[in-house]
């Protein structure tokens, strides 16, 4: 429960999260910092939280019975298709009333293309999370899409050995935006309080969350090269073929590269994730990845 305080479920907060998962390690210490008072849900309840599983094909109420009332919903599961979302509202309101606002978690993947893309370019609408996420945006929600999540024990150049093992599959690499979970739960809060103070810069909207940089995979390999095949050892992989270092440099050759990270044009399609933070007037605090 939030506020620092244990408090009985049926009492109102100002935030619930739909699905506390690995964006909560990161958002539950900053409301608590930041005095607003919440609630979480997971399926199971562990680590007081309210037991909670959504089922798209029940109308029973019964389930939402047990969760509190709420200023803002947060959802961070995937909802799929037409339906969902307005299923989930309905079924919420007809416990709690209609005085609440809702934010979904999204992926930055549903941009497609070659260029530049910003919260204004065409995205994939045919994509069943798109689909639900434009049916929340028009009852009135807001949708957050993710680029790539990182923080804690959740690092990036632990991810090289899962997404390349040979020279080909590093030639195939291009382009990696990122978040960190620390600046995700920034965002979640300036739109919690956006809902409050200056609705008009969420409600029905869609932004794209990232830490406003570009990330070459060709720079990063070859930097984490070390760290890769430490990565690549304790999941029983054997290390000593990949050189991740000599492969990176021979491809510039071949590709005639001068030097990383290599020039935009060449990375494919790039996120301008500025939008959201232009708007609420406050950027990411985590930096580049490191």
């Amino acid at each position: 429960m939030g506020g620092g305080s244990q408090s009985p479920t049926h009492d109102p907060v100002s935030l619930l999260i739909l699905g506390a998962g690995w964006t909560s390690t990161f958002l539950l210490p900053l409301l608590d910092t930041s005095s607003i008072r919440h609630a979480a849900t997971t399926r199971t309840g562990h680590d007081n939280t309210i037991p909670f599983t959504f089922d798209p094909s029940s109308d029973s109420v019964h389930p939402y019975q047990t969760l509190p009332s709420a200023s803002t919903i947060l959802i961070t599961f995937p909802l799929k298709g037409h339906g969902q979302s307005k299923r989930l509202l309905e079924l919420y309101r007809e416990v709690h009333g209609a005085k609440n606002d809702w934010v979904q978690l999204g992926s930055t993947g549903i941009w497609k293309g070659e260029s530049w893309m910003d919260l204004n370019s065409p995205y994939d609408t045919e994509n069943d999370r798109a689909v639900a996420e434009d049916e929340l945006r028009s009852l009135g929600g807001c949708v957050l899409n993710l680029a790539g999540l990182y923080g804690g024990e959740r690092q990036p150049k632990s991810w090289v050995p899962r997404v390349a093992t040979s020279k080909a599959q590093v030639k195939a690499k291009g382009v990696l935006h990122l978040i960190h979970g620390a600046d995700v739960a920034r965002a979640i809060i300036a739109t919690h309080r956006a809902f409050e103070a200056s609705r008009e810069k969420v409600v029905g909207i869609r932004y794209m969350l990232t830490d406003v940089h570009v990330y070459d995979w060709w720079d990063l390999i070859q930097t984490w090269g070390k760290e890769a095949r430490e990565k690549a050892k304790a999941m029983g992989i054997d290390e000593s073929g990949l050189e991740y270092e000599k492969w990176v440099g021979e491809l510039m050759v071949e590709e005639g590269i001068r030097a990383l990270p290599r020039d935009m044009d060449k990375l494919g399609r790039r996120l301008d994730g500025r939008a959201f933070w232009e708007v609420m007037g406050s950027w990411p605090e985590m930096g580049r990845v490191r």
